[in-house]
């Protein structure tokens, strides 16, 4: 489509984000198992990316709860033990998260 602005017309170019499907109309349509394979392989996709996300909080929630631990008397006792507790567990379960996803993903 061009505009129609006299001597100097243009082309009215839109830029298409990188997400947008683009669909080849000579190909038949999708059958029901081709979709469901499809939309399985996505929830598959979305959810390694949640369950990284969590393991990056937890790698954040760990360094928090060092910090707090080494805080000193700024932090209630019963705090800082449980933040000491967190900050040597957390990395742990972080890794072993790590590993899960990395020998299914």
């Amino acid at each position: 489509m061009t505009k129609k602005t006299g001597v100097d017309s243009k082309p009215d170019l839109r830029l298409v984000g990188a997400e947008s499907a683009v669909y080849d109309l000579m190909r038949a349509p999708e059958t029901t198992a081709e979709r469901v394979k499809r939309l399985q392989l996505e929830a598959h996709a979305l959810a390694l990316e949640e369950v990284e996300q969590f393991e990056k909080l937890l790698t954040q929630a760990a360094d928090k709860a060092k910090d707090i631990a080494a805080g000193g008397d700024a932090y209630p006792v019963g705090v800082r033990e449980i933040a000491a507790r967190l900050a040597a567990d957390l990395p742990v379960r972080a890794e072993t998260i790590r590993t899960i996803v990395g020998r299914v993903g």
